[in-house]
């Protein structure tokens, strides 16, 4: 199964924390794909993420108790509220 990116959807951290994404970019430097996504906690700041990490997998080995397969996971309505 192809993981894609909800645009305005929101996102859980497997930390914890939710996030909405903004939008997807390019990196000018690289031609990277990236991530802009924003806190929905605090400041609210706008982040940037290559997109291949968003997507990735928790690393098991660095966070064995973290409860969720990927780094981040569409919440379960992927709405913002």
């Amino acid at each position: 199964m192809k993981r894609e990116i909800v645009v305005h959807g929101v996102y859980r951290h497997f930390k914890g924390n939710s996030y909405i994404v903004e939008d997807l970019a390019i990196d000018s430097e690289t031609g990277e794909n990236v991530v802009l996504y924003r806190a929905l906690y605090g400041d609210g700041l706008l982040y940037a993420r290559p997109l291949k990490m968003f997507l990735s997998p928790v690393d098991k080995t660095k966070y064995p108790n973290a409860q969720q397969k990927w780094r981040f996971e569409l919440s379960s309505d992927g709405q913002s509220k």
